[in-house]
């Protein structure tokens, strides 16, 4: 007689499946991720060590082309992702990477390579620890990604003041608070992309949502590797 319930073993059987599933899915977002950094790393780093590239782009009135135009692609994306085929989406976001390169390249004109490089690294294993957090927790983090967002807002608010008035302790502060916002988001993130991924839904449905869960991967490490630079960045 078999002691093993029938049930019981095709509940495990099922549950393992959707665990593999999981873990495809969540090494196809950072798969993406990773891939759009070294686009964007690639891109800053050719145009911000090429006079005749960085000169027009940030001595002109086109500088400001370079630094809207990932705002710009953060919203079509958000819009119109959920009628973008998942191959659309990802020529997008391939993109999107290409244009932040651009607009960080103006870090290679500020900041030592060898800063930029620690910086990196840096934000790597606060990305990596944050995100392997936001994975494992048991507990809800929507609540705590509730507060982040409101101070989120409250960072670019504060942000766009500060053009106005450069006040250097302000902007201290917001480098500070920033990079907190921005781990927390991290945790949040993962968890969130992770409760998403569901195994009912089609292979587009999920590419589309690795795609867009890439993306706000993606913005949360730029944003601490931008914020950390301000404090461990050494200047040419």
């Amino acid at each position: 007689m078999n002691p093993i319930n029938p049930r019981y073993g095709a509940a495990a059987g099922s549950q393992v499946l959707f665990d593999e599933g999981l873990r495809q899915h969540m090494l196809r977002v950072y798969n993406y991720m990773g891939l759009g950094l070294v686009i964007t790393g690639i891109v800053a780093f050719v145009v911000g060590s090429t006079p005749a590239l960085y000169v027009p782009l940030f001595n002109s009135q086109l500088k400001w082309v370079v630094m809207l135009a990932p705002l710009a692609f953060v919203f079509f994306f958000s819009f119109r992702i959920q009628t973008m085929s998942a191959s659309t989406a990802q020529i997008t976001f391939w993109a999107f990477c290409a244009v932040m390169g651009l607009s960080l390249a103006s870090v290679f004109l500020v900041f030592t390579k060898t800063s930029i490089a620690q910086t990196f690294f840096i934000t790597a294993a606060m990305f990596g620890a944050t995100s392997l957090y936001g994975y494992t927790a048991k507990r809800d983090l929507s609540k705590m990604g509730s507060f982040l967002m409101m101070g989120l807002f409250g960072i670019i608010i504060a942000g766009v003041v500060n053009i106005f008035l450069g006040s250097s302790a302000l902007q201290f502060a917001i480098s500070v608070i920033g990079i907190v916002v921005f781990v927390g988001l991290t945790a949040y993130d993962t968890q969130n992309i992770k409760e998403q991924y569901s195994e009912n839904y089609d292979q587009e449905s999920n590419q589309k949502l690795a795609v867009f869960g890439a993306l706000s991967l993606y913005l949360n490490f730029v944003n601490i590797f931008q914020l950390l630079l301000n404090f461990t960045g050494e200047r040419e």
